[in-house]
């Protein structure tokens, strides 16, 4: 009951996208079933039964798992998030969560893959076609690479939402946020060739949203997924080639040419620009092999 009232105040009254609603759902039906296992009599009825004792011995059981700190942090994250609605809503008296210690995630740098090797993977004629596919999946890597959106954005896009005359592309971020971000040249006449091709498929249920199936169908994660990891294995051979990875590939690049991190934080549609900011982390690296490389007494 409380769960379900959670889900649509999360889903219709904050706008949370539907992969992070199902995540939270995921996350608490976890945990619910850790408090009350089968193999037990035991069970808590009500959340205010719920204590920081409870919450600390689920957190010990996933690391027993061995699920990674940034896991359990975003699992606890839940718990805050769902038991401040039930005080709001005075089901409860205090939260439980509130002052659980979570474990402290290790600051990792955003995997990124070299531009001038992501430059002449989109320049190959080999690797891509001329074909309905070939133009569509280097479309997929083309628009990922050239906009910096999210997988859930890129399969969320409409071809109305391209603006040939203006040279944009209006994307609907987290929390049903809008926000436009300029194509550049060969981006544009891309999705213009993509477009046109599309059109002469002739499929019998033509999808509104601009990338598609082989049958014309709505693209959905795993798809655009694997069609990122077979193109990036032709240049990398890092464990990590995801869309994601080309998303941070982008901002790395318009850092490392000077775009100043405001400009980044609204161009990848950041809430706050502390994530913005470990992006700086990559291009300080690079300094750091620069200066080694250049300074005679590095």
């Amino acid at each position: 009951m409380f769960l379900e009232r959670f889900i649509q105040y999360i889903r219709f009254e904050k706008r949370y996208s539907p992969h992070t609603v199902a995540a939270y759902q995921s996350d608490l039906e976890q945990f619910f079933r850790f408090l009350n296992p089968p193999e037990t009599e035991a069970e808590i009825f009500h959340p205010s039964e719920v204590t920081h004792h409870h919450i600390r011995n689920w957190i010990v059981d996933l690391m027993d798992d061995e699920a990674s700190a940034r896991t359990v942090n975003r699992k606890v994250a839940t718990l805050r998030k769902y038991f401040k609605f039930l005080l709001q809503e005075k089901v409860i008296e205090s939260n439980p969560a509130a002052k659980v210690q979570t474990p402290k995630i290790s600051k990792q740098l955003p995997v990124i893959v070299e531009e001038e090797k992501l430059s002449r993977l989109l320049d190959s004629e080999e690797i891509f076609d001329h074909t309905f596919e070939g133009m569509r999946d280097k479309l997929i890597i083309e628009m990922l690479f050239g906009t910096g959106i999210r997988l859930a954005e890129l399969l969320g896009l409409k071809e109305s939402d391209i603006d040939l005359y203006q040279s944009t592309i209006k994307v609907l971020g987290k929390r049903n946020k809008e926000r436009i971000i300029p194509m550049n040249a060969p981006l544009k006449l891309l999705v213009v060739q993509y477009i046109n091709l599309k059109k002469n498929q002739n499929y019998d249920n033509n999808s509104l949203t601009l990338i598609v199936t082989n049958k014309g169908l709505s693209a959905y994660p795993k798809f655009i997924y694997l069609i990122v990891h077979k193109y990036l294995s032709h240049i990398s051979t890092q464990n990590k080639r995801s869309p994601h990875v080309l998303r941070h590939t982008f901002a790395t690049s318009l850092l490392n040419k000077g775009a100043d991190l405001n400009s980044i934080k609204e161009l990848l549609g950041h809430a706050n620009l502390s994530a913005t900011q470990i992006y700086t982390h990559n291009s300080v690296e690079r300094l750091k092999s620069i200066y080694k490389l250049a300074h005679p007494k590095a």
